[in-house]
């Protein structure tokens, strides 16, 4: 079976890439490496081949990889609002000090919804939640010691990379079965968890629980799978737009044709970070959303 992860890339889509950029890079630290139209061959592999006149940048914590955050200059989305909708839900970025990060962004455009605190199950692991001005939430999470249970990177740098991707779905099982399917993942065990910004944001009491699972991928890091609420709606784009907020998640995978996928475009070979000349391809996950492979 083939293997997946790690996590190559998020991409995000902006109303104002000039304006994300500067987010990320003044209140994150992360660094522009690249950028200009996303070009023929990659709007056509994302079935979009009306985007390929569309402004992207890529950038990386520091400058450094390996997982980046892209971001494509998009039309704003109605009625898109994070945590009500399936698809991806939140990058979660890994932090030396989340308390210092929540200081830091205290008085810049990331706009915190959730304060820092420790997760409801373990206290060894403190997060806090922010929206970018594109609508994205990002968590930002630093681990007090190494967990048996989770095996994540150390953080490089006082904000370091994506290491968790969360994924709202109709259910724990039918996400578990699609990767573990296609992608030969683990199926994670379902545990029942306070989620303050996924309550707050469909209007629910502070204190109801969700279903979540930590699926396991190559490279440390993870996809959190999030049971989503009866009110949760599609995540609809408009015509050939991408998604709103978290578009799509790049991964690694060791094989793409053993995958089983049918793909949005026949796969390409794309020069440029983050494909390096490897055979590439997108497919669409079990809650809608958008799945961009790299074969190693």
């Amino acid at each position: 079976m083939p293997a997946l992860g790690g996590i190559t890339c998020v991409t995000i889509a902006t109303p104002d890439i000039d304006r994300s950029i500067g987010e990320y890079s003044k209140f994150l630290g992360y660094q522009q490496t690249a950028r200009g139209p996303l070009g023929t061959q990659l709007a056509t592999l994302w079935g979009r081949p009306q985007l390929a006149a569309r402004d992207s940048a890529l950038l990386y914590p520091q400058g450094q990889g390996p997982t980046a955050i892209r971001l494509v200059q998009s039309a704003a989305a109605a009625n898109y609002k994070a945590f009500c909708h399936f698809g991806w839900n939140a990058a979660e970025i890994m932090v030396q000090d989340t308390d210092a990060v929540a200081a830091q962004l205290a008085n810049s455009p990331f706009r915190i919804i959730g304060p820092p605190q420790n997760l409801s199950f373990t206290d060894k692991i403190r997060a806090m939640q922010a929206l970018g001005s594109a609508g994205e939430s990002v968590y930002l999470t630093s681990f007090r010691e190494k967990m048996a249970e989770f095996d994540v990177p150390e953080p490089r740098f006082p904000i370091d990379g994506v290491f968790i991707v969360i994924l709202g779905g109709s259910s724990i099982q039918s996400i578990n079965d699609f990767y573990s399917r296609h992608f030969g993942t683990d199926k994670a065990p379902a545990m029942r968890v306070v989620i303050s910004v996924l309550a707050n944001a469909q209007q629910l009491p502070p204190d109801t629980k969700f279903e979540l699972a930590a699926i396991a991928l190559k490279g440390q890091h993870f996809i959190e799978a999030d049971a989503m609420p009866a009110a949760t709606l599609p995540r609809n784009s408009t015509g050939a737009e991408l998604p709103p907020a978290i578009s799509m998640v790049t991964f690694m995978i060791d094989d793409l044709a053993a995958t089983g996928l049918p793909w949005l475009s026949p796969p390409q070979k794309l020069p440029g970070a983050p494909y390096l000349g490897r055979l590439s391809a997108v497919a669409v996950g079990p809650a809608g959303e958008l799945i961009e492979l790299i074969q190693r």
